[in-house]
């Protein structure tokens, strides 16, 4: 308890918990808290409008309207839907393939592991972003697209931190006496081995967490992941390009929200990675 006290007590783990909290409650109330982010009105009428404003029906707009008269706040809400949703879904499958490479190369250390070892090694060898272009361009951008391609560009770094863990356990006492009494190789893996092999993957998939957020919004901002009129704060902030000068609210505020939450994604793994590393939680 004590461990997980000092977390809370960490400045890094507060604000990462509260802008990842925040984002994902306004993502799940985002029909409550704003109305339809497609729906356009009287164009001419309602486009750019600046934030804290109503328009001629009398509908607030908070952070303003784009060139289109559709509500920012509205599409930033909505938009906080497809871009956790798609970091998170992402993480996920990369977790799930580096968990289960990583723990059969480890614990089956003949050809198997050689195989799955070197599979590991040539996909980290080949530049993620060049492989997410090339994937992206091949068929037609989507939301389901871009977690596939995300988790399957970043499984390797959990396999190969799996992979040492699990080496490391199987040798442990536990493990060889679990084996030496009979116990199926492959229940001495998934109830001994695996279980205490995900510290290194908690820390791993709350810092992966902002890295596929960021990815996804550059693909979207490229025209390579979510298209219009579906928002996601990637293509949020490519709408608002070309109005930076006249209307900076429409790139401003869905590049501020994606800002705050790779940075409390990235806090808060630094600080779950200090209160899980032994060396690091016995100061202090």
């Amino acid at each position: 308890m004590g461990g997980w006290g000092r977390l809370w007590r960490d400045p890094r783990a507060v604000f990462g918990l509260a802008v990842l909290g925040l984002s994902v409650l306004a993502a799940l109330l985002a029909p409550y808290l704003a109305g339809d982010p497609i729906v356009q009105r009287d164009i001419v009428a309602t486009r750019f409008l600046p934030p804290l404003s109503s328009d001629l029906h009398g509908s607030f707009h908070l952070l303003g309207t784009d060139r289109f008269g559709r509500d920012v706040w509205a599409r930033l809400v909505y938009g906080a839907r497809v871009s956790l949703g798609v970091g998170v879904l992402a993480v996920s499958v990369s977790v799930l393939i580096g968990v289960l490479v990583g723990a059969v190369a480890g614990f089956w250390r003949g050809w198997p592991g050689v195989v799955l070892l070197g599979l590991t090694d040539f996909a980290l060898a080949l530049p993620r972003v060049v492989l997410l272009l090339l994937l992206a361009s091949l068929w037609q951008p989507s939301a389901g697209l871009v977690i596939v391609v995300l988790g399957l560009t970043g499984w390797m770094t959990i396999a190969r931190l799996v992979h040492g863990e699990v080496r490391a356990l199987s040798v442990r006492p536990y493990v060889e006496s679990a084996i030496g009494l009979g116990a199926p190789e492959l229940r001495v893996l998934l109830r001994h081995i695996i279980p205490n092999a995900l510290t290194p993957v908690i820390v791993a998939a709350a810092l992966g967490l902002g890295n596929a957020i960021m990815l996804e919004a550059g693909l979207s901002f490229l025209g390579l992941g979510v298209q219009p009129p579906t928002p996601s704060w990637g293509n949020l902030i490519a709408s608002g390009r070309d109005t930076l000068v006249n209307a900076p609210w429409v790139a401003a505020a869905p590049g501020v929200a994606l800002v705050l939450v790779v940075v409390g994604a990235t806090l808060l793994g630094d600080a779950v990675r200090d209160r899980l590393d032994p060396a690091l939680a016995g100061r202090g």
